[in-house]
């Protein structure tokens, strides 16, 4: 069936085809650099690199299109604060969110431009905007004509007659409903000249005129979080039709194809929000768990739905996470590496080279988080390529995360099972399909998140290789007591050792 995906305007999911064959454009609207990340910005952001992904995968070229907002109310505000400029501000805190992005292994924007830079692309937009009659100047700003678009309020599913006045109240505006494409300039801000005076643009304005330079006026995906529906979603969909041809409504001038939408992430049940208080720094929650960790856990729940972010649900995580980074470790410690691991696996014939083929297979309704029978066991057919069609179809079904992971967790069951028996290549198909599907997800523990002490595994195996001597030499003189002993306190240090019919074989616990 292929992609599909929900979208915002529509109010269901639907299937997913490019304006272009074998392209995806998407705009994803980016942090406002007023102060540093908060986990509630990976959250929003992890969603489009998984369809990223994903979308790579299933053999598209993707160019995603992810702003900085870097000239605001409230980085005038902080910078006053701070007794620093605002370029210096805005350029300190664009680093952090990088650097945060990058840590949690989100993949750079094909494309990410500042506002600030794009100031010229505004100015024409308004320009076009006042010529076709939506929008108008006053008191040295520059608004929008809120009733000059029919399809006003199409988007947050909302009638304009029942909205509430817009809550920018400078002078000059005609009708409350209105909003501002261009601010007077006040007196100690930054100002940029324009045909109707010094100002600065609206926050609107900036993602409709970056969209459109990097994407066209028409693209398939916008994304962002739910609270950006209404009123920044809807406000740009207005100008960029507007600006398009398209006010009537209907296909002339559509801005996007899909509105994509990631739902909140919340603490005790209230957004997490600088403005609330509530926040939890990304740089502190990496005081507590690793980042492929809090990956993996903000990753775990649909992106539609809301994340309650608590220190017990980030422990049910690390013990999920960690059950599968040690079968992916240990897999291809006892196999010899990721080399001898996918010769083995690809000697296997048809059902190991399948698992790399996107599957065809029955699946949940959209949105279905069932999981289908990944859980099952070898007696009910359980291969690789089955695994990797049921991981396939969870997330062609917009997204459908906890099925996916199912997929997961049902390939590591499977290599457990044969971890510790004398079935390499089969142990290699189940290592090669979880690793397959933890590469879409941004989480193979070999690739994407090396050990960090994997310079040290030549010495451990040394002393590993000092051990098994020296309970084999025990076991030769027939000192059970003590070849047990060594083995126990191994194992008490989390290095099992296993006797197989080829030796002794260790692995991490």
């Amino acid at each position: 069936m292929g992609l599909h995906l929900y979208d915002t305007r529509r109010r269901r999911v639907r299937p997913f085809e490019p304006l272009r064959p074998g392209h995806v454009g998407v705009y994803v609207c980016g942090p406002t650099v007023q102060s540093p990340p908060h986990v509630g910005h990976v959250r929003t952001a992890l969603p489009f690199d998984l369809l990223r992904r994903w979308l790579v995968q299933s053999g598209h070229e993707v160019t995603l299109v992810q702003n900085v907002t870097d000239i605001d109310d409230k980085i005038i505000i902080n910078a006053d604060r701070d007794g620093t400029s605002v370029w210096e501000l805005a350029t300190r805190q664009t680093r952090a969110f990088d650097d945060a992005y990058r840590t949690i292994g989100i993949l750079p924007p094909t494309i990410q431009p500042r506002a600030t830079g794009h100031i010229p692309e505004m100015i024409a937009l308004i320009s076009a905007l006042i010529a076709g009659g939506h929008a108008y100047a006053g008191a040295g700003s520059v608004w929008f004509r809120v009733g000059s678009f029919a399809e006003y309020g199409v988007l947050s599913h909302q009638r304009p007659d029942a909205m509430l006045p817009s809550a920018e109240s400078e002078p000059g505006k005609a009708d409350p409903r209105d909003f501002a494409l261009w601010k007077a300039a006040r007196p100690g801000e930054p100002f940029w000249s324009s045909p109707w005076g010094d100002g600065r643009p609206g926050w609107h304005l900036e993602c409709s005129a970056m969209a459109g330079k990097y994407l066209g006026p028409a693209f398939d995906i916008h994304g962002g979080g739910l609270d950006l529906v209404f009123p920044h979603h809807e406000n740009e969909r207005a100008q960029t039709v507007c600006a398009a041809g398209g006010a009537g409504g209907g296909a002339a001038g559509e801005m996007a194809r899909y509105w994509m939408h990631v739902g909140l992430l919340t603490t005790g049940g209230t957004k997490m929000s600088k403005s609330l208080g509530n926040s939890v720094l990304v740089a502190d929650a990496l005081d507590v768990v690793r980042p492929q960790v809090l990956r993996y856990h903000l990753l775990s729940a649909h992106y539609r739905s809301t994340l309650e972010y608590t220190p017990e649900a980030l422990g049910e995580s690390a013990a999920a996470h960690d059950r599968v980074e040690t079968f992916v470790r240990n897999a291809l410690d006892i196999l010899g590496g990721p080399g001898e691991a996918a010769a083995l696996a690809a000697d296997d014939g048809p059902a190991a080279a399948g698992a790399g083929r996107r599957g065809r297979t029955a699946r949940g309704g959209p949105g279905s988080e069932a999981v289908g029978g990944t859980a099952g066991d070898a007696e009910a057919g359980l291969t690789p390529q089955r695994v990797w069609a049921d991981f396939a179809a969870a997330m062609d079904d917009d997204l459908a995360v906890g099925r996916a992971l199912a997929a997961v967790f049902g390939a590591v069951g499977q290599g457990n099972q044969v971890l510790s028996k004398a079935h390499s290549r089969k142990l290699a198909g189940w290592v090669d399909v979880t690793r397959r599907m933890l590469g879409v997800l941004g989480l193979d523990p070999h690739e994407q998140w090396p050990s960090a002490g994997a310079e040290l595994r030549p010495a451990l195996d040394g002393v590993m290789q000092i051990a098994l001597d020296l309970r084999s030499a025990a076991r030769a003189r027939k000192d059970y007591a003590e070849a047990d002993s060594i083995r126990s306190r191994l194992a008490a240090a989390g290095l099992i050792v296993e006797d197989t019919p080829e030796g002794q074989r260790w692995y991490l616990a």
